[in-house]
């Protein structure tokens, strides 16, 4: 009940500040174009508020079939479009207000005429820097929807471990993750370069982490030949993630959430994948090996199918490891500090598909930070490795900003002595 509360309180509060700030920002306009203003900033909300309402109503039928999730990325779209810049915006001008109010508080003398200037000056400068903020916003999130989610990028590591046998020098690991189809609706021309891109770097194994579907195996469909053609010269394998299983839409119809989940399992064989379900797989490479394990998903705050005993299942001390876990998490609770597991492949963060990173400057921010402490790229604890995929598609938040559609290539070197 509290949190309702106080998510019904931003909501009043970013409406009435922002009102507020279009209302000074629009003082000298004409009647009729203040009129206008007023008009569609509540009209904005009116059809922002309706179409997610509507979709929170609608929510039972998608466990009835596949739809196409064309409404939906438009009402997730439409409601981060306007209620963000409506928050930016009310904010700098609650700023405004708590600024006068301090400089009111202090005020010990009656403000003469160029004190009031000064005065509508401030107003004067918060207008404009709302306006810059949220145009801004505005105008990345508009670039994010229609062309930042389909450019797809590479991000190139290369490893350096001691134990690596020999005949693995030089190894080269595709990583791909949260393909989450269904949101691409089908836009199969803009997403063949990724496709593309994926074949292009000529990768001895593609290992894929995870979220295949965002709710239901019919998104994968269309896909199938695409997922065909992604070429590795010793093998492809895969894992499940938290929406491959189907809990988000077929809880409470277990007869269709089977049904998914068969036909997923079939989807991952069909496409060339060899799924790994809390097992392993040695990869040999004349008469040495290292070999490969595969966790169901298990992360903190979800359902919780990875079974880490029986991943570990005759795996020995002595052989080089990696392990695939679509949640990073589970690297967290199981494989750092507690096992010997070399390097772990995860996604699932999509590093929020928000976000500002410059590794020149040391500036590596996205908003999921504050749910996870490691959340994109890299992560090297001791002789142990983490590396978490930004994810290829997108989910809910219908674009990318600043945090573009990710392919990992991975080189393994063994370190000279």
């Amino acid at each position: 009940m509290l949190r309702i509360f106080i998510l019904i309180l931003i909501f009043v509060g970013t409406e009435f500040f922002a009102f507020k700030g279009m209302r000074q920002m629009t003082v000298n306009w004409s009647v009729g174009a203040q009129r206008a203003a007023i008009v569609l900033f509540w009209l904005s909300t009116l059809v922002c508020y309706g179409l997610l309402v509507y979709m929170i109503a609608q929510r039972s039928n998608f466990a009835l079939t596949y739809r196409s999730y064309g409404l939906f990325n438009f009402t997730v779209g439409l409601f981060f479009l306007v209620f963000v810049s409506k928050l930016l915006f009310g904010s700098l001008h609650l700023v405004n207000d708590v600024v006068g109010w301090v400089l009111g508080w202090f005020q010990t003398k009656p403000l003469i005429a160029s004190e009031e200037y000064e005065k509508m000056n401030r107003f004067q400068f918060f207008n404009q820097l709302g306006l810059g903020v949220t145009s801004l916003y505005m105008a990345a999130s508009l670039y994010g929807f229609t062309r930042g989610k389909y450019g797809f990028r590479v991000c190139e590591e290369t490893l350096y471990f001691d134990d690596l046998p020999e005949a693995f020098d030089g190894l080269k690991i595709v990583q791909i993750s949260d393909m989450h189809l269904g949101s691409f609706n089908e836009a199969l021309e803009q997403v063949r370069e990724g496709f593309d891109l994926i074949n292009s770097l000529q990768a001895d194994y593609v290992f894929f982490t995870g979220d295949l579907v965002n709710n239901f195996s019919d998104e994968a469909e269309p896909w199938i030949p695409f997922l065909q053609s992604i070429q590795a010269k010793r093998g492809k394998f895969s894992i499940l993630g938290n929406h491959d299983y189907g809990d988000y839409a077929l809880r409470g119809y277990p007869e269709k959430q089977q049904a998914h989940f068969a036909r997923m399992i079939e989807i991952h064989k069909e496409s060339g994948f060899q799924l790994l379900r809390n097992e392993s797989v040695l990869l040999q490479s004349g008469d040495q090996s290292i070999r490969l394990l595969g966790t169901e998903n298990w992360g903190k705050g979800f359902q919780q199918y990875g079974d880490f005993d029986a991943t570990m299942r005759g795996a020995s001390q002595e052989e080089f490891k990696i392990m695939l876990s679509h949640d990073p998490t589970f690297w967290e609770e199981h494989l750092l500090g507690k096992t010997n597991v070399h390097l772990t492949l995860s996604g699932h963060t999509h590093g929020a598909q928000f976000g500002v990173e410059v590794p020149s400057l040391g500036i590596k921010f996205s908003p999921v930070s504050l749910r996870y402490k490691r959340w994109g790229g890299l992560y090297t604890e001791g002789l142990q490795h983490l590396y978490i995929n930004r994810g290829f598609g997108f989910l809910a938040f219908p674009g990318r900003v600043g945090m573009p559609p990710e392919i990992t290539s991975i080189t393994l070197r063994k370190k000279q002595p």
